[in-house]
């Protein structure tokens, strides 16, 4: 379900939110998010299945974790320079438009 602004521009809210921002900040969110995910998974895959040892399975979660930070901080830094900022409508800073703000307050 995606959600459009007031002037259907085919441009979801989030994405239009984000651009002229960096988005390395998002980008690592995501990866570290990623890495606490898969790299726990794989590291009770690791102690259970194949005996690997406690210090050895919190080595492999950390590197998961950090690497794929580092890789979405590097991905998020590289997207940013797509999606520039929009400068047809002003702002009033809170991330609404004047005109859409106007509506909704």
């Amino acid at each position: 379900m995606r959600i459009y602004n007031a002037d259907k521009d085919k441009i979801p809210i989030m994405m239009k939110n984000l651009r002229g921002r960096n988005l390395a900040h998002p980008g690592c969110l995501v990866g570290v998010t990623v890495g606490l995910i898969v790299g726990i998974i794989l590291a009770g895959v690791l102690a259970t299945a194949f005996n690997v040892a406690l210090s050895t399975d919190l080595l492999i979660w950390l590197g998961l974790t950090i690497g794929l930070g580092a890789i979405g901080w590097i991905v998020g830094d590289r997207l940013s320079s797509r999606f520039p900022a929009l400068d047809d409508l002003p702002s009033t800073g809170d991330g609404y438009p004047q005109e859409e703000r106007q509506e909704r307050w």
